[in-house]
């Protein structure tokens, strides 16, 4: 599968039988490929590699593909970004080629097949692809072999044919890694991470370790991260921090916000509240030399107070709201965001299951912040899980309770208002999160009702009374008498 720079030297090649290459060199060493070990390595490369551009794509087998189209300038150029990112991979004990192009197939073909270590311009791409097989076009051997049999090696021949009987002989696809190769046909570079909406970095000439220049840093890139934001007019809802070692190890730090903000205070206390609750504490190992900061998910900015989606405001809630957004944000930056919990609507008529928790920052399926719902009015603050048994004395089986007995005491209704029914869902409950209960395929009939002494309760009874005429005969199969429950209290 692979081979390295000794062995290669004693003409080892990727492909040959092991029995051959050991009668080669019989002090060859052999270990068996693990496919899995190679991609989790490539992936680290590839997180460590996006210090240099966020648009970091795979090349399969064994490469990436990285876009730096306006990202060249932070290392001084293409050249000297070229240069850095090989002599670090160098550092880090890992051999590679690569090369910078106007296309993605023009720098797989110099990094492969090509004077690797080479900046082409668009210019000089036909000129430097020419010489190369025609293998390095990414297309199969079986392809390659059909090429050479009519004596096509070279891109260069491959240019100066007709395209109509390379089309017609050998397909199209050939010719479409032909034109992506020379910048005829556009290509894109499918990246790893959704790009972000806005990123900024900080080279250092020096790496930092110290807590102190690691909030710097953090405090510097926010200023300049909110500053474009502002030109924008935007505000951002979500943070990633980008910690690179000089080692090639990367740490991310995440914080979120419920309302977009780009107040440089805000979002470094956050940070800090975000480092303090570490589990362990951020290794630096030999000190970061580039961090980088990213709005992972921006909105328009109002300069007004923003208040939680889906809640109605009075007069003069909006400050108290966005004060219990700011305390969410410092929970969920110290706890984690999926630990900050809010009471959200659920698409059910059945009152003990109309709301349910989810994380206080989970967004809807449309990207938009998960709505917050305040209870109907005609339903009590506080409901009882499970609803409570109780005894009733009605003046007919259908109508509102007259007396009732609960929790061992007896208590006079002076008033009741009902009822209000809540029929059984007829659709199925299988794909629900939530249990159904025995309850919840029963109709019921609620009361609101006030005894004696000024108390009100939210009273139901689950089930049916026959009508007249169709009393059950007993058996096996007789409905239930109806039951009464107390679900709840008002305030």
């Amino acid at each position: 599968m692979a081979v390295n720079t000794a062995a290669a030297a004693h003409a080892i090649r990727p492909g040959m039988a092991l029995a051959q290459a050991r009668a080669m060199l019989p002090v060859l060493t052999a270990t068996d490929h693990d496919p899995a070990a190679d991609a989790a390595l490539l992936a680290r490369i590839a997180d460590w590699a996006d210090r240099y551009t966020p648009l970091v794509g795979r090349a399969p087998p064994n490469g990436l593909l990285l876009d730096i189209t306006g990202a060249a300038h932070l290392k001084g150029g293409e050249a000297p970004l070229l240069a850095d990112l090989v002599s670090r991979l160098e550092r880090m004990g890992l051999t590679s080629r690569a090369a910078i192009a106007a296309t993605p197939g023009a720098a797989h073909a110099l990094a492969r097949f090509g004077n690797h270590g080479i900046v082409a311009t668009a210019a000089d791409t036909d000129r430097l692809l020419a010489p190369l097989p025609v293998t390095a076009l990414r297309i199969d051997t079986g392809m390659a072999a059909a090429l050479a049999r009519v004596g096509l090696k070279t891109i260069g021949d491959l240019m100066s044919r007709p395209r109509a009987p390379l089309a017609a002989r050998f397909g199209p696809f050939l010719l479409r890694r032909l034109d992506q190769a020379r910048g005829i046909d556009e290509e894109a570079i499918d990246p790893r991470q959704p790009l972000p909406p806005a990123t900024v970095d900080l080279p250092l000439a020096e790496p930092i370790a110290r807590e102190e220049d690691i909030a710097d840093a953090i405090r510097h890139l926010l200023a300049r991260l909110t500053a474009l934001l502002a030109e924008r007019g935007e505000g951002t809802s979500a943070l990633e921090l980008s910690l690179y070692r000089v080692d090639g190890e990367v740490s991310r730090l995440a914080v979120r916000a419920a309302t977009p903000a780009r107040d440089v205070a805000l979002l470094h206390r956050l940070f800090a509240l975000r480092l303090q609750s570490l589990a362990d504490p951020l290794d630096a190992g030999f000190g970061f030399d580039h961090v980088r900061l990213a709005a992972t998910a921006t909105a328009p900015w109002r300069d007004e107070p923003m208040p939680l989606a889906g809640v109605t405001l009075e007069a003069g809630s909006a400050a108290d709201l966005t004060i219990a957004a700011r305390l969410a944000d410092k929970l969920a930056a110290r706890f984690s965001a999926d630990r900050v919990m809010r009471v959200v609507a659920a698409d059910t008529h059945i009152p003990e299951r109309a709301t349910r928790l989810a994380p206080f920052h989970a967004p809807c399926a449309n990207g938009q912040t998960t709505k917050v719902l305040p209870p109907p009015p005609s339903r009590p603050v506080r409901l009882f899980d499970p609803p409570e048994p109780l005894e009733i004395i009605a003046e007919v089986p259908d109508g509102p309770p007259l007396r009732l007995r609960w929790r061992r005491r007896s208590l006079k209704i002076v008033a009741a208002e009902g009822p209000e029914r809540i029929a059984p869902a007829w659709w199925s409950d299988a794909a629900s999160d939530t249990p159904a209960s025995t309850q919840d395929h029963t109709t019921r009939d609620y009361y609101r009702v006030a005894d004696e002494t000024g108390r009100q309760l939210w009273l139901f009874r689950a089930g049916l009374y026959p009508r007249a005429g169709t009393e059950s005969q007993g058996g096996d199969d007789a409905a239930p008498a109806p039951r009464w429950f107390v679900h709840g209290l008002f305030a």
